[in-house]
């Protein structure tokens, strides 16, 4: 065999090698997953009206709020609970009295998001895919490609003032 076979057989192994190992890439293999368990929960729950926003978040309206709506920089209070799609709770802060304040834009972004779309004294129900939540490596004992639920009431927003 001479050199110039030699390296095309080398170039042919290296681009089947390629191939092979982005097909089986499991994060490919997550995503999918958690998109159809995103997909199956809407199924199951159809008589949710959730919106689909452009970012990927879904939203659902359980009381409309009177008061304002919180934006970036604006400090929100809220009772919430995060659950995973199957109704496990990994969080949850109403059983406790206590209320969770933050900074709006310092949360994972559905939960922010989801802040935006509410008005004081709304209750909404989020599903956040991992995208905008706690992505492909997860933390805080959450798995990556894990979409979440969390109920939230929003209770006080406090508007960011510069002075």
């Amino acid at each position: 065999m001479n050199r110039k076979n030699v390296k095309v057989i080398l170039q042919l192994t290296a681009v089947l090698l390629m191939i092979s190992l982005i097909s089986c890439d499991p994060g490919r293999k997550l995503a999918k997953q958690e998109k159809e368990d995103i997909q199956d929960y809407l199924s199951q729950n159809s008589t949710l009206a959730f919106v689909k926003k452009p970012s990927g978040l879904y939203y659902l309206e359980v009381t409309a709020g009177t008061g304002i709506s919180a934006v970036r920089t604006d400090s929100a209070y809220v009772k919430y609970t995060g659950k995973f799609l199957n109704g496990t709770v990994f969080d949850s802060n109403v059983s406790s009295g206590k209320l969770y304040g933050f900074i709006v834009g310092q949360n994972i972004t559905g939960f922010d998001e989801g802040i935006t779309l509410m008005k004081q004294g709304g209750k909404a129900t989020l599903l956040i895919p991992s995208s905008l939540g706690y992505g492909s490596v997860g933390t805080y004992g959450i798995s990556g490609y894990t979409p979440l639920l969390f109920d939230i009431e929003l209770i006080k927003v406090v508007q960011y003032t510069d002075n």
